[in-house]
């Protein structure tokens, strides 16, 4: 079974809540949810993670280089902001797909950069919680 860490950054803990003109109405608890389920039929085991903190995220990244099989990250604000997760997400050797509920490129011109495409195999946005189904089904293709 491919063990698979999907992380969440900053005030994705507030989904549901937060902006749902943009986010949606779907709490991070649903997503989450989802993506197991999902999983599963890929043979994936989820372990799903959310985070305010700049550094736990980098930790987070960081375990990943031993024993999982592919990483699933929407680091929100962290993907235009922070050098710190893109140098972290430098150190796999394992996928790495981008995940946005939103699209960023439709959105205020500071969202348009992203740390994390860098090194993304793949960046999924701009489909709500189902941006989370693709990206796992974008890591079952890449780990076939």
């Amino acid at each position: 079974m491919a063990r698979i860490l999907v992380l969440n950054g900053p005030n994705l803990n507030k989904l549901g809540t937060r902006e749902p003109n943009i986010y949606g109405t779907q709490t991070l608890s649903d997503i989450e949810k989802l993506c197991i389920d999902h999983g599963t039929s890929h043979g994936f085991e989820i372990d799903f993670r959310q985070t305010n903190s700049e550094g736990t995220l980098v930790d987070w990244i960081q375990e990943a280089c031993d024993g999982y099989h592919g990483v699933m990250i929407n680091a929100a604000a962290y993907t235009h902001t922070s050098l710190a997760v893109h140098d972290a997400l430098k150190l796999l050797s394992i996928p790495i797909i981008e995940v946005h509920l939103s699209n960023p490129h439709e959105r205020e011109d500071f969202r348009h950069h992203s740390y994390v495409s860098l090194v993304a195999a793949k960046v999924i946005a701009g489909h709500g919680a189902r941006s989370y189904i693709l990206g796992l089904d974008a890591l079952a293709e890449i780990l076939a």
